[in-house]
């Protein structure tokens, strides 16, 4: 059975295949350009991947996968959130850590708590659907640190590893993310319906 996982994003996709479910061939929008970009007009992560999830199953008349995640900031009211990639309309990663950074100078070293939020729809053509999320707590550091990752991993630290997410080895990160905390459940979910044979 074919799931359409609504991304081109080759990262993503690698990380979904790396859970190996049986009997189910993940794909994405590779194979389907006639799907364009879909707009994220939701005002939550769970909306947006949503919005992905139904629009990819109407498009193929397959079950789509879709998610949305991003950074959630206590002391900011809960930004950037759902506008992460697009925090301040900064074309760069660095330009919007170092937003996040500017707006955080005076926050005080107990007020800096923030979590990386991934929400997973996965949408049935007859109608099923399923959200699932992984969270993943942190806190914001005062200045950047790391190599690897991207997005606002040199920023964000983690306490009881004494890193930023940045500082992590990518197999470390993959295992705490957000992303595969919540892959680990429709990894799950997955196995149940597929034990269920209702697919």
């Amino acid at each position: 059975m074919e799931i359409v996982v609504a991304t081109r994003n080759k990262g993503k996709i690698k990380e979904i295949l790396s859970f190996g479910i049986p009997s189910i061939i993940f794909t994405s929008l590779e194979k389907y350009p006639e799907i364009g970009e879909i707009e994220e007009t939701g005002s939550t992560f769970t909306d947006n991947a949503l919005l992905k999830a139904r629009h990819v199953c109407n498009s193929t008349g397959l079950p789509a996968l879709a998610d949305d995640s991003g950074l959630v900031v206590d002391a900011l009211n809960g930004e950037p959130g759902v506008y992460s990639a697009r925090f301040g309309n900064l074309k760069t990663d660095k330009e919007r850590y170092m937003l996040l950074l500017k707006k955080m100078h005076a926050v005080p070293d107990d007020r800096r708590q923030a979590r990386f939020v991934c929400v997973m729809a996965l949408v049935f053509p007859d109608g099923r659907e399923y959200i699932e999320e992984g969270v993943c707590e942190g806190v914001i550091a005062k200045e950047p640190a790391g190599e690897n990752g991207f997005g606002y991993d040199p920023v964000f630290y983690i306490p009881e590893l004494g890193k930023t997410m940045a500082q992590l080895p990518l197999d470390v990160k993959n295992a705490i993310s957000h992303r595969a905390r919540a892959l680990q459940k429709v990894k799950i979910l997955l196995e149940k319906i597929v034990g269920e044979k209702t697919i």
